[in-house]
Parts: C-alpha cells; structure tokens; sequence
C-alpha cells in the first residue's frame, strides 16, 4: 500500500510518479485534456488529496497538492487488512467529490473539491444507512444514481446480504441493491457504462472467486 505513486498511459509507460507514504486506495479524475485535477484517498493518513497536473507529450507535471479532506476512521482489519477512506467519484457538475468511508459505513461529500485550498473534516454526509457493510468502491451510475461495493469487512457484516453492490441518489435515499457472490467479501472493484441502446450495465470484481462480472441495471422505464 505504501511507496509511489504514478501515471501510465494507455501503452503501461511509466510517465510520472511521485512519493506518498499515505497508501493511496482508489483516485478519481476530472480530465481537461492538457490538464487534470487528480482526487487520492489515502487509507492510512484517513485523507483525500488533490494533485493539479498538467498534460503534454512530454508527460504529466504535478503543479500543486492539495489536501482536502481529512479525519476518516482508519483501523486494522483482520479482513481487509486496514479500513479507511477507499472510493472515490467526482461530480463535475456540482464540483463534489464524494468518498466512501469504510470504517464507519458512510459517504461523505466534499464541496469545491477542484478549487479547495483548506481541507474540511470528513465533509458532508450523504449517505449512513444500514445497507452500508464496509463501502468500497465508488461509482455514478448512468442515471446519475452511485453505486458502491460492500466489502463486507467491518463490525456489521450481514451473512444473509453479503457481496452487495448498493445504489443511492445524491440525496441520500436508498434505491436497490444487487448480489454479487453468495459468500462475504466478494464485492470489490466497480466501473460502469452505457449501452448504446441506453440501458446501464455495471462492471464488478468477485474477490472470492477473482473474476469479473457485468450487470445490466433495470430499464430506467
């Protein structure tokens, strides 16, 4: 988890790293072509950082690192090894990122994420309903809903619901959840797409069975 950081392009060659003792989990990016706004959460610090880079054939150029958030619960887990701030999902919108706190079942949201100078405790809480078991990966789904991974690892593992991939609006009002192992600990890695018929699909990791699985989500009819 912990040692450096780094940008590869769509080839794998190397084009930029940098040190970050922190142990970075998940990132979102909010790509402009020639620069970016890089969002890290970082599972042992219970921090999200901001790097503001620059983009040329040449490579990519950190400009400035912000951290914007702090104070997410950080703990050991004999599961997961250590729980702390994990998935990330940037509305560019709105400029909020949003971030799944692992530790204590709850996504937070971080306003002014791009332009934030001064880091807010935690941020805002969107989301903190018992469907929550370890949150992992965090992502928008098509229509605007997010999504996120049960990692089933923390204190309120449900043996009848494990492996959950959870929908919720920005609102904070629970949706649906979806099955993706019949063991704990199978939900983690997420990613989702559009078809060109419009329907949604999700692309998840089984940890238990190391595989990965698409969805389709439910007409939006």
């Amino acid at each position: 988890m912990c040692g450096p950081e780094g940008f590869i392009d769509r080839f794998g060659h190397l084009k930029a790293t940098w040190a970050d003792p922190d142990g970075p989990w998940d990132l979102a990016i909010d790509d402009h072509g020639a620069w970016a706004h890089v969002f890290v959460s970082n599972v042992l610090s219970g921090k999200v950082v901001r790097f503001d880079v620059t983009v040329t054939s040449k490579g990519v150029t950190i400009q400035h690192m912000a951290t914007i958030a702090t104070g997410y619960p950080v703990q050991p887990s004999a599961a997961a090894v250590v729980l702390g701030p994990t998935g990330v999902a940037f509305d560019e919108g709105a400029d909020t990122l949003y971030v799944a706190s692992t530790a204590d079942n709850t996504i937070y949201a971080i306003s002014r994420a791009s332009r934030r100078t001064s880091a807010v405790t935690k941020g805002e809480i969107v989301f903190s309903n018992p469907h929550l078991i370890g949150p992992l990966a965090l992502r928008f789904a098509p229509n605007g809903d997010l999504l996120t991974a049960n990692g089933d690892a923390t204190a309120n593992a449900d043996p009848l619901h494990p492996s959950e991939i959870v929908e919720f609006t920005r609102s904070g009002e629970f949706v649906r959840e979806y099955n993706v192992d019949a063991s704990q600990g199978g939900a983690f890695g997420l990613d989702t797409r559009r078809d060109t018929d419009g329907r949604a699909n999700f692309a998840v990791i089984d940890d238990v069975t190391n595989s990965l699985a698409v969805y389709r989500l439910p007409s939006e009819e």
